[in-house]
């Protein structure tokens, strides 16, 4: 029959269409036709051969296969009046599986001859209408048909398939896929015939039609991409670029693009070739087919073909330049071609790459083919001008995003910035800057991307470092100048370019700032009044308009770069002083003057390293100095600016090669410098003022004048309170930070007596100005006593002795026997005396050791030897004391001069307080009167405190401390007139002891107000001062005193730690730091806590019982002297074993010692000095004040810990414990850890005080240590973490050394425990920690050693496996965590009430009975049991094997888990895999170890094999994977085993229930299904023929649905599992059940609620997951199912759907809707949609069961045109994670 008379098989009504192909026989291809319904010829026909196909399944061997197909054969031929073919589907499933390739030809020869004659008897329209059944297993064979055999498929192809014509349309890709593999070799003997049939078959329909499928084959099938090519190459014909190719390749370009694309793609060389030969030759750049694509379709062929240079080809990169290039042989012509036609789509291209980079390639392969295009100077050039800043950019922002790629990426940047023409790319990048600046942009890129450059990749490169960075530094330097100081606004933009210049600079290596280079094609290299950006323009070529420039007297780059910088700084400083309204306008200027003093200064630098050459440079430098001074003269110019300019400034005092220079030793220069200087050394600028004090002294070396005194004194001079004040902290900070060896008295004499005037001043705030000054500034008293001891030693002041009476007794003294200069003498001796008040100790203790030989002043020297004022040896003390002091406090005048000397005597009124003091201290006043005095300067103190008064605050606190001196002094004599001779005291007295002193009730609030109230801040030394000399006096009430002193003194240190830290933020500053904290703060608070945390601990020290009399009273045990009280402040460590009746006392006075070393630690923590150098001008006086403030926070500890070790150490850990809550990150990088190995003197010290801590909290430890518990809130939980991360960092040898301490602890730990408690958990994880390190070392050989471990090691783990048990009180049934959350109606663990707290034993019980202690870490708090188990499966069981070397040992300790763990947790489970993730991970863990397998088998088999194992979730079967594979790894048996239980046979029991036998059957195909997916790809190979076997028998004899619908489930996994050439045997009877059931439904649609509907899913599932995967070998069969062809989208006009799933659309489509519409989560699961990532994905991946075959109807009507997009937008892309958790979802979730 003809085409032509061939029924119409895509007619468009279908009501005129003859009955379908499938409607002419049953569901499976038994029934008769209605023709031969009543013949019975034809019945016996059907037996015949049905006796036949029955015989197939006795076939053995290939000689069987032959003898069935004769058989066959015969059969067919003896009922040859019948035109059809009885049991069709079967016949031709048989037909297809004797033609597998692993049969001989014979076999297959036998086969094709029935194909014949079944071709014969069917013709063209019973052909047309089995199409499906007899392509299916002809198509796929022409491949591996032998060369006999060969010649008879064509001939069938050519004879029979040919004829259909237009009937070819729906099979139109597979016949083309058939038939291509006959042109793999082009001279092989069917090459021409198959290009004759593919030409025929071209005409059938239409050329454009054939084509599409061509580029359908060649996007989805990549082995049948080569032959594709080769057809291609043959029969496409080459196009002109006006010439319209629709007609011929179709309309959708986009799909031949994508084709191409795919094949450019491809792995295999030749095929990339051959694509690109298609290109040249068809599919010009220039063509109407390429320009009219769409752009998406555009950059898609382009990034395809590009791609190709990344094989480092020569052959394929020849072919892409020529099709990049064009075909003309000029070269002008081919650059023509190319920028006019490829470089626009090509930099596009690239560039959407490198900003968008796709997640299907490494995000550096664009910039890969950049970098290999530049290969090509034709192509490289012009798209590196395009290109390069581009890439650069994305480069930049990937680089800093973090990406995993970052290596590769910094590789890769640093290979395209070598590989670009530096030439083009710093034209490139020049312009980019210069627009920047131009443009006036406050935040252009393009500087900070020539800074990332420099930084990050750029190397030594001399053409670059030589050439390239000189004219860009002189260009942009001109540029930013002239911007500047025409136009105001364009500081911003300067801004951004200086530091980019600076970092050019640094570049530039010596010597290329002499000359300018040459510029190409010219022998000189420019004129010397050309400017240096008009220069640049001409050497890059750039033809931009230059902006207006001046002329220049010189072409040297250095001195042109220096008038610029200059001009720029001189530009910043006359803006600032115009003083702009905009503020942020002002912050540019100020920070562009400091960046261009920077820069100047790094030019000058730069100068000093050319040698003598000399630069003659066109600038003003009197009028720059005037400019910059007037400026440096406002106060919102930073200190870093005044540095800069002072330090520029000095480099060119007096330097010959720089003409013209100038002298910076003048009095108009030098005092403006100064003055802002000592701006900066005022209190609120402390982070500058050790780098200002060295520049005044670099400013006073400069000049032989005294400028600085001078200064100096003109600023002391000050008559305003203020500016006096601010200039005498100035001089102060400058005064305390010179070294003594520069002399500053000699220098500063001026300056220094003018302030100690202010001592004497009536002003109250100028005298606590001098008085601060003292304080804090002196440094050294010997630089005041020379010049004042020359001047007092005046022979001419001349006395004799005399005796005067005062208050009634009797004073020798002295009268002077004639007047003398008493002014001058006046002020001397007030001096003298405010610095001897004010000195203390300070000045004591260095008068009394400095003996006045060591003065610095020879004159000094001899006139004390005149006066005979000096002896031997004498001291400073001894002078002042003695001959001095004594002298001149007993001196008075005669009568007669008294008129003359009156000035003395005001002088002596003013003292009249300090003479009461030394009264007082002396003990001449009374009790009465001491009371009384006491209480009104308290209250004075107190006033003054919060009025803010500090002026009388110094002289009122000295005089206290006289008091209660005093006080004391009197009632300590008092008692020793009560007691007896013996010393002991009477029992009965009633009198009160007097030597204990009555705390004033007022005393301590004021002292506390007086240290934390900030104005106070000035008298905060004199404060302390106070403290230290006052508390100690008291005894009883010590406690009292001490203790919210302490709290304060903590308080106070850490507000001043903050404050500095604050200082050193990281972060630029343009602005100044406003910081008051200096080192001497810290120093003097740092003693202050000192002293007042031993005075604390002294009463723990001084209530020991008195062993000598037992029956004495307390009171008197606790008596003892000063001197005995005292020495007990700095006694090594106290006993610590205290009655029971000062508990709360000993735990107030650890609290003081707990809470500073609080304060310590987190100074410790804090004061460490960067190295990278961020401070900028502040860091000199932050390393001064880092530096001391941590050195005498580690002397202070160490002083705390000598005496208090147990507490001190205890108190560490516990601010660890703090630190680690807040911060968890900083569990290993804490510094408590060096800070212990700091104070304690080995790591076995400090492990052994750790252990000693633990055993005395620990129940059934504490009674064997006599060591009590020093701090009580910390837990023996907490000591273990510490102890666990202190051995961490310990080496080798250093944990050999505490291993048997710990050993011990571990020892007794286990004697006592009975059951489990964490203290336990905890020993576990520090031995592992510790025997870890051990193992690492040779000491493992011990055996004894090794014994010990193992033997500990083993007990502890058996002990932590019983927390479970020890959890529930004797229940053995483990409760989940959830079960218990939702037995609590909450997450939180239900709260319990704390057990009272009387005993330390109590307290810190870790029992099953009582909750943990509060202070025991956070974590231990909730499921310990938890915890337990995750360290067991993190840490534990991967150590079995290091620790445990014995099989034995393991496996006991493995059974002893899986008891006690792992059973109770899978007992009565109603899911079995859904097990708590710390238990999951304990048997993962487990499986690992082979020794392990006997105790892990059976728990995982077992929940395998429970018929409830599938009611878990998908969650939990993902979790359970590694272990169903090891199991099955382990057990050779297992596998076969379960293919064993899936039984087909029928039970023989008439009792079984047949539900409940295929139930049975179903899970355990389930099971398979479920330990196929467990293995990884290919794992289960050798088993595949069991496996097909078994369900290939389940299909044939087990018809029940729900079995059936999980064998396709398993086929689903195996297309997952295996790979898909692995699975060719198996398709003809995938094929045919998928055709049975679909066409069963055809012929009859299920109803509503059938038990069909289970195994109509499933098959959709598989078939949804067929086309998913788009294998070779199913695509060749698809179009019996889809369309698989262009007609899915654009259908032809008279199109009708011949595939299965189109026609079940149709069918199922036209049913009636039901009662219940299709649920919403159905329809949304089955919506037709293109996934987002442009991966394919199954369309019912979320569809678990249906209620009707209509829900499947969205399913059937878009598989066709979805697989069409997916395969055109995914490029062959499968979402393998959506296609896996689909697969877990149906075996755990589908039930």
């Amino acid at each position: 029959m003809s085409a032509a008379s061939s029924p119409r098989v895509g007619s468009v009504d279908p009501t005129k269409r003859g009955p379908p192909w499938y409607a002419l026989r049953g569901g499976d291809g038994t029934s008769t036709p209605p023709a031969y319904a009543a013949d019975p010829k034809y019945k016996k026909y059907t037996q015949q051969v049905e006796k036949c196909l029955n015989s197939f399944e006795s076939v053995h061997e290939w000689a069987d296969f032959i003898a069935f197909l004769k058989q066959l054969l015969k059969t067919l031929q003896s009922y040859q009046q019948f035109k059809e073919i009885p049991r069709k589907v079967v016949v031709s499933k048989r037909l297809a599986q004797c033609l597998n390739p692993a049969l001989p030809n014979g076999v297959h020869q036998r086969a094709l001859d029935v194909y014949s004659h079944v071709f014969a008897v069917l013709g063209s329209e019973g052909l047309q209408r089995d199409l499906a059944l007899w392509s299916s297993g002809l198509f796929p064979f022409f491949e591996y048909a032998s060369t006999a055999v060969k010649p008879t498929v064509l001939n069938l192809f050519d004879t029979n398939y040919l004829p259909l014509q237009a009937g070819l349309r729906p099979v139109m890709k597979a016949f083309i896929l058939a038939l291509l593999p006959g042109l793999e070799e082009e001279t092989g003997e069917y090459f021409d015939k198959v290009l004759g049939l593919l030409d025929r078959l071209a005409g059938t329909i239409s050329q454009s039609f054939f084509f599409q499928n061509i580029w359908l084959v060649m996007l989805t099938t990549p082995p049948a991409r080569g032959t594709a090519l080769t057809y291609l190459a043959k029969r496409l014909p080459p196009f002109k670029a006006d010439e319209d190719i629709t007609p011929i390749v179709g309309d959708d370009i986009g799909l031949m693009i994508r084709a191409f694309s795919a094949a450019l793609e491809d792995d295999d060389l030749l095929v990339r070739r051959a694509a690109l030969d298609i290109l040249l030759q068809s599919l010009h750049i220039d063509g109407i087919a390429v320009k009219k694509a769409q752009e998406d379709d555009r950059a898609i062929l382009m990034r395809a073909a590009t791609s190709v240079v990344l094989r480092r080809d020569l052959a394929l990169n020849r072919r892409l330049y020529a099709w990049l290039l064009g075909p003309s042989e000029s070269n002008t012509a081919q650059v023509e071609y190319y920028k006019t036609h490829s470089l626009g789509l090509l930099s596009s291209t690239l560039r959407n790459e490198m900003f968008y980079p796709s997640q299907e390639y490494s995000q550096s392969r664009p910039f890969k083919i950049f970098i290999s295009l530049l290969d090509k100077y034709e192509i490289g050039l012009p798209l590196t001008e395009t290109l390069v800043y581009d890439a650069l950019k994305s480069l930049r922002a990937l680089l800093q995003s973090g990406t995993d790629a970052g290596d590769d990426l910094s590789m890769t940047g640093s290979t395209l910035y070598e590989a670009v023409e530096p030439h083009a790319l710093w034209s490139r990048l020049l312009s980019v800057v210069l627009s920047d600046i131009t443009s006036g942009q406050a935040n252009g890129e393009g500087c900070t991307m020539v800074q990332y450059l420099l930084q990050r990749f750029h190397a030594h490169d001399e053409e670059i470092e030589t050439i390239h960075l000189p004219v860009v530094f002189s260009a942009i330097t001109s540029v930013i100048t002239t911007h500047a100081r025409d136009d105001a606004s364009s500081f911003p933009a300067a801004l951004n370019a200086l530091p980019l210049l600076r970092d050019i600079l640094e570049k530039i290596p010596q010597g290329a700032l002499k000359s300018r280079p040459v510029l190409p094609g010219q022998a000189q290299s420019s004129q010397a009044d050309e400017d240096a950006i008009v220069f640049a323009y001409r050497f890059y070529g750039i033809t931009l308009q230059p902006p207006s420039v001046n002329a220049r007297h010189s072409d040297i780059p250095f001195a042109v770069a220096f008038e610029d910088v200059v001009s720029l700084s001189s530009a910043a400083a006359k803006a600032l002083l115009d003083g702009p309204a905009d503020p942020s306008l002002a912050r540019s200027q100020r920070d562009v003057l400091l960046l261009s003093l920077s820069l100047l200064d790094m030019l000058l630098s730069r100068q000093e390293d050319e040698g003598d050459v000399i630069f003659s440079v066109n600038w003003d430098p009197t009028g720059w100095l005037s400019t910059l001074l007037a400026c440096l003269a406002q106060t919102n110019v930073a200190f870093v600016t005044v540095d800069r300019f002072i330090t520029v400034a000095t480099k060119i005092h007096g330097r010959t090669t720089l003409q013209p220079g100038f002298k910076l030793d003048q009095r108009v220069y030098m005092v403006p410098m100064i003055n802002v200087l000592l701006k900066y050394l005022r209190p609120s600028y402390s982070a500058y003022h050790m780098r200002a004090v060295n520049l005044i002294w670099s400013l006073e070396r400069l000049s032989r004048q005294p400028h600085v005194e001078a200064v100096i004194s003109q600023s002391l001079s000050a008559t305003q309170p203020t500016e006096l004040q601010d200039a005498c902290e100035a001089f102060g900070v400058l005064w305390r930070l010179t070294e003594d060896s520069t002399l500053p008295g000699v220098h500063l004499k001026v300056p220094m007596m003018t302030l100690l005037e202010t001592l004497r001043s009536d002003d109250p705030k100028l005298r606590r100005i001098g008085e601060t000054w003292m304080r804090c500034s002196l440094k050294s008293y010997l630089r005041v006593l020379d010049p004042i001891l020359f001047d007092l030693f005046d022979p001419t002041i001349r006395y004799s002795p005399s005796t005067t009476e005062l208050r009634g007794k009797q004073l020798q003294g002295f009268v002077y026997d004639r007047p003398f200069d008493q002014r001058y003498v006046n002020y001397l001796l007030e001096t003298l005396l405010s610095v001897v008040k004010f000195g203390g100790q300070g000045f004591s203790k260095i008068a009394r050791s400095t003996p006045i030989s060591r003065s610095l002043y020879g004159t000094l020297l001899q006139r004390l030897q005149d006066v005979s004022a000096t002896f031997p040896d004498a001291t400073y003390m001894d002078i002042i004391v003695s001959q001095l002091l004594i002298r001149l406090l007993q001196s008075e005048p005669k009568p007669s001069l008294l008129p003359i000397m009156q000035p003395f005597h005001i002088v002596a009124q003013n003292l009249s307080v300090d003479l009461l003091q030394a009264l007082v201290a002396r003990g001449e006043v009374d009790s009465i009167t001491l009371q009384s005095l006491e209480s009104v300067v308290i209250q004075k103190l107190f006033f003054c405190v919060h009025t803010g008064r500090l002026d009388l605050q110094n002289k009122l606190l000295h005089l206290l401390h006289s008091v209660i001196t005093a006080s004391i002094s009197e009632g300590r004599v008092a008692a020793q007139v009560e007691r007896g001779a013996d010393g002991i005291s009477l029992q009965d007295s009633p009198i009160p002891r007097r030597e204990s002193h009555a705390v004033h009730p007022l005393l301590v609030q004021t002292l506390v107000d007086g240290i934390s109230t900030p104005s106070n801040r000035p008298l905060l030394q004199h404060w302390l001062d106070f403290i230290m000399m006052t508390v100690p006096q008291f005894k009883e009430t010590l406690r009292a005193v001490v203790t919210p002193l302490s709290d304060c003194v903590c308080r106070q240190l850490r507000l001043a730690l903050g404050e500095i830290l604050e200082a050193s933020a990281e972060g630029s500053h343009s602005d100044d730091i406003v910081s008051y904290t200096t080192d001497a703060d810290f120093l003097m608070l740092l003693t202050t806590l000192e002293r007042l945390t031993l005075l604390s601990m002294t009463r723990v020290a001084g209530e020991q019982p008195q062993e000598e009399d037992q029956s004495a009273d307390r009171t008197a045990q606790e008596s003892s002297g000063l001197l005995g009280y005292v020495s007990n402040v700095f006694s090594s460590e106290g006993t610590t074993n205290a009655n029971e009746d000062p508990s709360l006392t000993r735990s107030s006075d650890h609290r003081c010692l707990h809470n500073a070393v609080r304060v310590l630690y987190a100074m410790w923590d804090k004061l460490n000095i960067p190295q990278d150098g961020r401070w900028g001008s502040q860091e000199e006086s932050l390393v001064l004040i880092y530096g001391r403030a941590k050195t005498r926070t580690k002397r202070v500890l160490e002083h705390l810990f000598r005496a208090h070790s147990s507490e001190v150490l205890e108190a560490v850990v516990d601010c660890w414990h703090d630190q680690v809550l807040t911060r968890p990150d900083s569990v290993e990088t804490s510094t408590a850890y060096d800070l212990v190995d700091v104070l304690t003197t080995s790591a076995q010290n400090a492990v052994h005080m750790l252990c000693e801590s633990i055993s005395c909290r620990t129940p059934g430890l504490s009674e064997r240590t006599k060591k009590t518990t020093a701090l009580a809130d910390l837990s023996d939980m907490t000591l273990f973490d510490f102890l666990e991360q202190y051995m961490k960092r310990l080496e080798g040898p250093l944990a050999l050394q505490v291993w048997n301490r710990f050993l011990q602890l571990a020892k007794d730990l286990l004697v006592s425990l009975r059951e489990f408690r964490p203290q336990a958990f905890a020993a576990l994880k520090c031995f592992t920690v510790l025997a870890d390190k051990v193992s690492q070392t040779t000491a493992l050989d011990d055996r004894r050693l090794r014994k010990d471990l193992q033997e500990t090691y083993g007990k502890l783990l058996d002990i932590c496996v019983l927390s479970g048990r020890a959890v529930e009180s004797g229940s053995w049934i483990r409760r989940s965590q959830r079960e218990a959350l939702a037995a609590n109606g909450r997450e939180s663990p239900s709260p319990t009430l704390r057990a009272p707290e009387t005993k330390v034993d109590e307290k810190n019980a870790s029992s099953v009975s009582l909750p943990l202690p509060e202070g025991a870490k956070s974590s231990y708090g909730g499921d310990v049991t938890q915890q337990v188990n995750v360290y067991i499966a993190s840490d534990a069981l991967p150590s079995l094997r290091k620790f445990l070397v014995d099989s034995d040992k393991i496996l006991a300790a493995c059974n002893q888990i899986v008891y006690n763990i792992v059973n109770p947790a899978l007992k009565g489970k109603a899911r079995p895999l859904d097990l708590e993730e710390d238990v999951v991970a304990i048997i993962r863990e487990m499986a690992k170890i082979s020794v392990a397998v006997k105790a892990w088998r059976t728990p995982v088999a077992e929940s395998l094999n429970d018929n409830r194992c599938f009611n878990s979730t998908a969650e939990a079967g993902e979790q359970w994977m590694p272990m169903i594979k090891s199991f099955f790894d382990t057990d050779r048996t297992a596998l076969p085993e379960l293919l064993g239980k899936i039984t087909t046979a029928p039970s023989a029991n008439i009792f079984t229930n047949r539900e409940y036998e295929m139930l049975l059957r179903s899970l355990n195909l389930r099971r398979l299904s479920y330990v196929i997916l467990s293995a990884e790809k290919n794992h289960f190979l050798a088993h595949l023929p069991s496996i097909q076997e078994k369900l290939v028998d389940t299909l044939r004899n087990v018809s029940a649905p729900i079995v059936q619908s999980e064998v396709y489930l398993c086929v689903r996994v195996l297309l997952c599992r295996l790979s898909p050439h692995n699975l060719s045997s198996f398709w003809p009877v995938i094929l045919t059940e998928l055709y049975r059931i679909f066409e069963q439904i055809l012929d009859n649609v299920p109803g509503d609620g059938s038990e069909e509907l289970g195994l109509i899913l499933s098959a959709c599932k598989l078939l949804d997951l067929l086309l998913v995967l788009q294998t070779e070998e199913f695509q060749i069969h698809q179009w019996i199912f889809i369309t698989d062809t262009v007609d899915a989208v654009y259908r032809p006009d008279d199109w009708f759907p011949e595939a299965l799933l189109d026609r079940l659309a149709e069918v199922v489509g036209a049913l009636p809707a039901g009662e219940n519409t299709v649920p919403r989560s159905a329809a949304q699961a089955l919506t037709p949609s293109v996934p987002s990532k442009h991966m394919r994905r199954p369309i019912l991946h979320s569809l678990r069961q249906i209620d009707s075959v209509r829900d499947l109807v969205p399913f059937f009507s878009s598989a066709s045109i979805t697989s069409y997009e997916s395969v055109y937008h995914s490029g062959g892309l499968v979402d393998w994670q959506a296609v896996e958790r689909g697969l877990l979802e149906d075996l755990f979730e589908g039930r």
